[in-house]
């Protein structure tokens, strides 16, 4: 039997309060009706599976802001539609910044952009309570631009099909956190990232005398062309090159370097890089 809108709204309620339940029945009524939606844009396959697979993770990250509880259906498929229209832009490499697959709100005031960032901190918050080896494919998904399937798998060093299984499992893991961590005290990810910003450009400009800190003595460096280091000194030395800085994202013992010729994936453990990936952009 059909759930009428105040069923709808019942459920969001219960949803918007951390109640997981109501949210897997949100999804389980609706998912049919957005992966009709995406089929009508994407075609039937797997980039409509994946556009609602993130449909859902937007709207998990965005269920607290909904104002009209009775128009959930409305609002998964807007969200959706938006998602399969940036897929099918990229395929015509328009170029695009996606700093998250999170749905812009409906009116930018003020207390929209701090309700705004405060949700991505709490998504960036949650993200570190997921598995170490989802993590870093999560981190790339939704806050950075290397977030292509292919992209991901090239930057880990892992076939496509792992990034698509570890993604679910991301999901299926935020589905779980993420409603249980809202109301607690989460860090500010945008200072996290300026401070991240600022470490990146001292230590590839060779100005940051304590970065040896950062680095764990049983560093390892994936370099393009399967070129491969251990230990902080061959870092140093390579870091003399020419590695001018673009962007920095920061997530929870995951970096992602952003330079004019490469990417660099930092993967931490207890405050230490131990592992990173380098690939040409």
């Amino acid at each position: 039997m059909p759930l009428t809108d105040t069923d709808d709204a019942r459920l969001v309620h219960a949803a918007q309060q951390g109640d997981t339940d109501s949210l897997t029945a949100i999804f389980r009524t609706h998912y049919r009706g957005m992966r009709s939606v995406a089929n009508q844009i994407l075609g039937p396959g797997p980039d409509a599976e994946d556009a609602c697979q993130d449909a859902a993770m937007a709207a998990l990250g965005r269920i607290r802001g909904l104002r009209d509880p009775s128009a959930v259906r409305a609002w998964l498929h807007t969200i959706v539609r938006n998602n399969c229209r940036m897929r099918l832009r990229a395929q015509r490499t328009v170029v695009m910044e996606i700093k998250a697959d999170l749905p812009a709100p409906e009116v930018d005031g003020p207390e929209r952009v701090v309700d705004r960032d405060a949700d991505r901190d709490w998504v960036r918050f949650a993200l570190g309570r997921l598995s170490p080896a989802v993590r870093p494919v999560a981190v790339l998904r939704y806050f950075s631009d290397r977030h292509s399937y292919e992209q991901i798998a090239t930057l880990c060093g892992i076939p496509v099909g792992t990034v698509r299984s570890r993604l679910s499992e991301a999901r299926r893991q935020l589905a779980i956190i993420l409603p249980g961590v809202h109301d607690e005290r989460h860090g500010d990810a945008a200072a996290l990232t300026a401070q991240r910003r600022a470490e990146a450009a001292a230590i590839l400009a060779g100005t940051a005398p304590g970065a040896s800190e950062r680095w764990a003595p049983n560093l390892v460096v994936h370099w393009p062309a399967g070129h491969r280091t251990s230990g902080p000194a061959a870092l140093r030395a390579a870091v003399e090159q020419d590695w001018r800085l673009v962007d920095v994202v920061a997530g929870p013992d995951v970096t992602v370097w952003e330079t004019v010729s490469a990417t660099w994936l930092l993967i931490e453990t207890n405050g230490q890089v131990h592992e990173v990936r380098v690939v040409h952009r």
